[in-house]
């Protein structure tokens, strides 16, 4: 397979190396960088240097865009024109759902096959190891292409957009967590207790995550006006530590949506408990309900 790069940085960069291994041929690199150490980089896979698409991509049969997600649209714009009609596209950005969507229906009216394809991990972790999602009509492609070169990766059913659209919600959970991580290690630090936290964190350890995800939900709806107290105390501790509480600022607002919602629903009820079953499907609609931006809180 030749390939092209589109944005040669560390994504760019940790796949070159794994297809060269694989036997590809990165015959060509795109990047607005032309310095030294980049053209250094470029040399060293036996592939010429462009500062912008072109002409020269019709030699290659994949073109992989690593851009930065903000510019993945432009580039694609750029780029798709310049292609064979059965070369591949396959965006590995971290673009938004609607940019990926409109860069597959420019694909489209060239006849290319376009994958959004999503980096499920951390490339600094596992490198081209790391799972990849792949979406859209040439999906299936680039999925066999990848596991080909020891890459684990699955098409899903959809369009382009998808695999996107679940890497950024599986980044409300994992930058939430390392966001809460960093805040709640930083205190603990400073009260000299990191060490005596990880042992009264380690029950967490013993129950699955979406087991435990879908446990706090339930139990949300039940507890959010008590929890909103201890996380209130907990903000306190922090700011009496001299610590600037800012992911507990937000957590405060989240509970006290829910602790709003709770008081509206038993006031219109003259006063009787919240009566919702006791489902993650059934709680996780009247939670959706107060988090619509242009809702009142429900009944």
């Amino acid at each position: 397979m030749k390939i092209a790069i589109l944005g040669c940085g560390e994504v760019g960069h940790c796949y070159a190396q794994a297809w060269m291994a694989a036997g590809h041929t990165i015959q060509a690199v795109c990047e607005l960088r032309q310095d030294e150490d980049m053209q250094a980089r470029v040399q060293s896979y036996g592939a010429t240097l462009h500062p912008a698409p072109g002409p020269w991509l019709a030699d290659v049969d994949l073109v992989v865009s690593a851009v930065f997600g903000h510019a993945a649209l432009h580039v694609a714009e750029q780029a798709l024109p310049h292609l064979r009609a059965d070369a591949q596209y396959a965006d590995f950005t971290t673009a938004s759902a609607g940019d990926m969507r409109a860069a597959a229906a420019v694909a489209a009216r060239h006849g290319i096959p376009f994958t959004d394809v999503a980096i499920m991990g951390a490339i600094v972790l596992l490198g081209a190891r790391t799972p990849l999602l792949c979406a859209g009509t040439g999906a299936e492609a680039v999925a066999r292409f990848a596991t080909d070169s020891g890459a684990p990766a699955r098409a899903i059913p959809g369009e382009a957009g998808d695999a996107v659209r679940l890497k950024l919600l599986r980044s409300i959970m994992t930058k939430g967590m390392e966001s809460l991580t960093v805040e709640c290690l930083v205190a603990a630090e400073s009260m000299g207790l990191r060490d005596a936290l990880y042992e009264v964190l380690s029950d967490i350890d013993r129950t699955p995550l979406t087991a435990f995800m879908d446990s706090f939900l339930r139990s949300h709806v039940l507890h959010a006006q008590r929890r909103l107290a201890e996380v209130q105390e907990a903000r306190d501790q922090l700011t009496d530590a001299g610590l600037q509480p800012l992911v507990l600022n937000g957590v405060e607002s989240l509970f006290a949506r829910t602790s709003q919602g709770i008081a509206a629903a038993q006031a219109a009820a003259g006063g009787k408990p919240l009566d919702i079953p006791d489902t993650v499907s059934a709680r996780l609609a009247w939670l959706t309900t107060l988090a619509r931006q242009d809702s009142a809180p429900p009944a």
